[in-house]
């Protein structure tokens, strides 16, 4: 059947009615509908309060709301509310969404000022509390069993079973690992590959078809109606002229037309270096902002205002370390080592000592293991609390480390690194930091392997480095603390 521009135009219009969301429409759906359950509970208990009273509140109900919504911002960073993967299952959402809520509202209510002045019955301080967990509960299980449904997916095509096709499904099957569904927390749907090698012609890749070749492009978006094309090529440039123009054609005819690369993005937070050829525009930021340099004024300053008290309290701490190692492995108290910093420039790193003393000096620079032999006692404590690394902040207040950046490396193991893995001195872009988007993101490195997916991580961090990401990593670092899950 041959099929015309026109036969796919009107075609595609029939299908722009669907109820499909994307993966930023989802996360955007739960913080809107949550913040309106938080604020009419707010509203409701308001209510219930002497007309005259009532009045007077409404006029500052938009100052409530503002500040309820900053502080439920803050508390649902931490608990992961809006992972897509865990908001797809109903018990992980509403244990998430609900703890979120109690925290959110017991920090509001002891807010003097800037908060309802409460009565002396507790009825509506129960009511606000009832509303909003009871509200949030139903509208999590809501999401997690209908707006999971097929009807509600994002259908995508994708164009090239390679590679980079096969790690894009494994990226899908990954973010929703805990769901049992491939597809079900990311809200992505593939309907299958289109690919011209003549041997993956009707095959599977990780469990999805491969169903033609780029001459079928016009006839599959006619059959499937896909809501989106996603173009899974490393070296884009060498797409055959025909199915690009097949591809700008769908473009044309309103269908979005995304990359494997920029996909992987939002999905994982890391960057496909594996996948990104010779495009700069996968690995670096090609732009930033117009107050970017004004930010980096502003981190370099908030970096002296913090280190300045950290440091007091390093010289709080340093008696009280001394003290427990000299009676469990006698040595320095802090630890000194070289470290790569921005542009590849050497500089020592001050540490808590945390392992025996000349830990390396049989082995040379190797990587700390779990249940690492050469921790000692408290070093153990220091390291799963992450205190060893508050001597660090001496490195930020002279400039040489960030609060927030990647984690600088030993020459020795960037050296091995750098040849077995491509892009990986792009890390010494910016400043190295005391906590970073890798570390809270992902487990502590001990291998090459980890020391890949790490650098995805820094190089997301790198490409989007601004506000929202470094009080993403403030947020979750507090929570790595608290759980002592340092290594």
């Amino acid at each position: 059947m041959e099929v015309t521009y026109r036969d796919i135009a009107s075609h595609e219009k029939k299908h722009k009615g669907g109820l499909s969301l994307q993966f930023a429409e989802r996360k955007l759906l739960l913080l809107v509908v949550d913040l309106a359950i938080l604020n009419g509970a707010l509203l409701l208990m308001l209510s219930f309060w002497p007309a005259p009273v009532f009045a007077r509140m409404l006029e500052r109900l938009p100052l409530f709301a503002v500040l309820l919504s900053i502080i439920w911002s803050v508390v649902s960073v931490f608990f992961n509310v809006y992972d897509l993967a865990k908001a797809a299952s109903a018990v992980h959402s509403i244990w998430a969404a609900d703890t979120s809520a109690i925290i959110t509202l017991t920090l509001y209510i002891l807010i003097p000022y800037l908060t309802p002045v409460l009565p002396d019955r507790r009825t509506q301080i129960a009511i606000l509390f009832l509303a909003a967990v009871g509200g949030m509960t139903l509208w999590r299980f809501l999401y997690a069993t209908v707006f999971t449904q097929p009807s509600f997916c994002h259908r995508a095509l994708v164009i090239g079973a390679g590679w980079s096709g096969k790690t894009l499904v494994e990226a899908i099957q990954e973010t929703a690992s805990e769901t049992g569904n491939p597809y079900l927390g990311t809200g992505y749907e593939l309907l299958g590959f289109v690919d011209d090698d003549p041997a993956k012609q009707g095959s599977d890749v990780e469990g999805t078809p491969v169903l033609g070749a780029g001459k079928d492009l016009l006839r599959l978006v006619h059959e499937l109606t896909p809501d989106e094309i996603i173009i899974a090529i490393t070296h884009s440039q060498r797409i055959n002229p025909d199915l690009f123009r097949e591809i700008l054609a769908c473009y044309e005819m309103g269908i979005p037309i995304t990359t494997m690369a920029a996909l992987y993005e939002r999905m994982t937070g890391r960057v496909p270096v594996q996948h990104a050829g010779q495009d700069l525009t996968v690995l670096l930021p090609i732009t930033r902002p117009s107050g970017f340099r004004f930010y980096l004024a502003m981190r370099r300053l908030l970096d002296i205002i913090i280190a300045l008290p950290g440091i007091v309290i390093v010289l709080l701490l340093t008696p009280v370390v001394w003290l427990v190692n000299q009676m469990t492995n006698p040595g320095d108290v802090f630890y000194h080592q070289q470290r790569i910093g921005k542009g590849g420039k050497p500089f020592r790193i001050i540490k808590f000592r945390s392992m025996i003393m000349d830990a390396e000096k049989e082995t040379g620079a190797v990587w700390a293991q779990e249940k690492d032999e050469r921790v000692t006692p408290i070093g153990r404590f220091l390291r799963s609390t992450r205190l060893d690394e508050l001597p660090q902040f001496w490195n930020v207040l002279k400039g040489e480390m960030t609060l927030i950046g990647p984690r600088p490396e030993r020459p020795e193991i960037i050296d091995q690194l750098s040849n077995e893995i491509p892009f990986y001195d792009l890390r010494h872009a910016v400043k190295p930091g005391i906590t970073g988007w890798a570390q809270v993101r992902y487990r502590y490195g001990a291998s090459v392997k980890d020391a890949f997916v790490k650098l995805q991580y820094d190089l997301y961090y790198i490409k989007h480095l601004g506000p929202f990401i470094d009080f993403s990593v403030f947020i979750k670092t507090i929570q790595v603390v608290l759980g002592m899950k340092g290594r």
